[in-house]
């Protein structure tokens, strides 16, 4: 396997039964072990209004987890554009990076991270459409550039040039972010649909910036490595216990494992849970290996970025070890 770099991106899982306060120390936990492990970054994405996820206040957590580790990289993947100001978004990763050196990545996603009523909640004057979107990424870079804006900087943020990277599942970011000649990431995790189309388009249509000379693509993969394959599918079980619980309206709170068979599903939730975690990483470290292989093979991706939904924090920490073995063999 090439050596490429490897990531990791929390979404900071409650657990059923459990508390939002184990959550958050839990991901502290995850990313000191990463760091350790040679993990390159640690990402934390935005949601609102989901009971089982604890990273809606998302520039507030990259601060605990950077205050508490030296060296690997901080970020979000990603900050919901449309749910913030330009401005503040400035001002918030500004301060970071500012506080904690240039070790702090600024993801900008173009969903909400959350339901149409949380967003009218988040920021109420929003209206969403992609016209804005692009006039908004715009106004980001210029407050983080050493530009003026309609005679306003962001203090702190205003030249720091945080890293940008643009997320997404579709075709839209992709061009966008090839145009821009910024990095690319594809959140594969959950929509693996267009993975190769977006990857594509990104590549055609990248034109060098002062940023980037070529086109860098960061593919995001869910994750559950254990001992054995038997193992691992039976940890991977609280992966699309959440993921139905989600097609249903339910609670995401991240549940125990069960035996695959005792899956409650009927056959349509069962086929879109399954094409939803295709992606999905399971099994030993052969296994595992040969199917990373396979992924950067196709997508000739420059980094991964993994996720882990495990619901014992011991057998997450061990899929993390095995993951850094397999990445660095």
């Amino acid at each position: 396997m090439p050596h490429i770099p490897f990531s990791f991106l929390d979404l900071v899982p409650v657990l059923e039964n459990g508390s939002i306060k184990d959550a958050l120390k839990n991901s502290l936990c995850m990313a000191k072990k990463a760091e350790e492990l040679g993990f390159k970054r640690f990402w934390l994405a935005e949601h609102h209004n989901m009971d089982g996820i604890a990273c809606s206040a998302t520039a507030v957590l990259i601060s605990y987890i950077a205050s508490n580790t030296k060296n690997i990289r901080i970020g979000s993947g990603g900050i919901m554009l449309p749910n913030h100001t330009p401005l503040v978004i400035a001002e918030q990763f500004g301060s970071l990076q500012e506080i904690y050196g240039n070790r702090i990545d600024l993801g900008i996603g173009r969903a909400r991270g959350g339901n149409y009523e949380s967003a009218l909640l988040v920021r109420k004057e929003r209206m969403f459409s992609d016209e804005n979107f692009f006039e908004e990424f715009q106004s980001l870079q210029d407050f983080l550039s050493d530009k003026e804006t309609s005679g306003v900087k962001a203090f702190p943020g205003h030249d720091t040039k945080v890293p940008l990277y643009l997320l997404g599942s579709s075709l839209y970011s992709a061009q966008m972010a090839g145009k821009k000649g910024l990095p690319y990431a594809f959140a594969s995790h959950f929509a693996p649909k267009y993975l190769l189309d977006a990857i594509k388009l990104y590549r055609e249509s990248f034109t060098p910036s002062e940023v980037m000379k070529k086109p860098y693509v960061m593919v995001a993969l869910p994750s559950a490595l254990a001992s054995t394959q038997e193992e691992a599918l039976f940890l991977a079980t609280s992966s699309y216990q959440r993921s139905l619980s989600l097609f249903r309206g339910g609670s995401i709170k991240l549940k125990p494992p069960i035996a695959f068979l005792d899956m409650d599903w009927n056959s349509n939730e069962k086929i879109s849970v399954l094409s939803m975690l295709s992606k999905m990483v399971i099994g030993e470290k052969k296994y595992a290996r040969e199917f990373l292989f396979s992924i950067i093979d196709s997508t000739q991706a420059d980094e991964l970025i993994f996720t882990c939904d495990i619901y014992d924090q011991s057998k997450r920490i061990k899929s993390l070890e095995l993951l850094s073995q397999i990445m660095q063999e």
